[in-house]
């Protein structure tokens, strides 16, 4: 219904945001990683947040979000079977959008578990379902063959890079251009995840 709200900021504590826009004040359930990226002045200030609406049988509730990338995070963990809005909202409070990939991809139940509400069974229900899903993604773009930028061939970074990105929501052509032009080889992944972020989003 909403992509995102752009107004005045009128209240902001841990776990909700509420924004002035055009005169309707939207009261919106954030992670801790948005709180920290939304300004704590008490003066009202202009911000955007990214929206999710949730309709349930107990409820109507607005999902704010700093950015496209945590929305996606936060859509694709809420289709795994028994991941509500609150636990996606739960994890991406300690794994930010790019560590959640990287959590999922190298099936780190640890650091998925680490967020309250979520436990071994259902990090590991997590890790599987989003590996799948990720993996018939591939399939349907390229048979499930890993491309890679000419400059990074053979270089594992470059293919995590990629997967990563996918399971954020974008496609295989796009990453592939967002990761040319970056050093791959010399750079971390989460480096390059990040750089390659801050392209796609332009």
């Amino acid at each position: 219904m909403f992509y995102y709200i752009s107004g005045n900021l009128v209240l902001l504590e841990p776990g909700v945001a509420v924004i002035d826009a055009g005169g309707v004040a939207y009261r919106m359930s954030i992670s801790h990683t948005t709180y920290g990226t939304l300004p704590k002045a008490r003066q009202e200030q202009r911000v955007t947040l990214y929206t999710y609406l949730s309709v349930r049988e107990d409820g109507i509730e607005l999902y704010g979000f700093a950015s496209v990338e945590e929305l996606s995070a936060f859509k694709m963990l809420i289709t795994v079977s028994g991941v509500g809005p609150k636990v996606a909202l739960s994890l991406l409070s300690v794994l930010s959008p790019e560590k959640f990939a990287l959590a999922v991809l190298s099936e780190d139940k640890k650091a998925i578990s680490q967020a309250p509400g979520i436990g071994p069974k259902t990090a590991a229900r997590i890790i599987l379902e989003l590996k799948d899903k990720l993996a018939s993604t591939e399939l349907a773009a390229d048979g499930g063959q890993t491309e890679v930028p000419e400059t990074a061939s053979g270089h594992s970074n470059a293919s995590d890079a990629v997967e990563a990105l996918m399971v954020l929501g974008y496609s295989r052509s796009e990453t592939q251009r967002a990761l040319k032009d970056i050093d791959i080889v010399s750079l971390p992944l989460e480096e390059i995840i990040r750089l390659a972020l801050k392209k796609l989003i332009k």
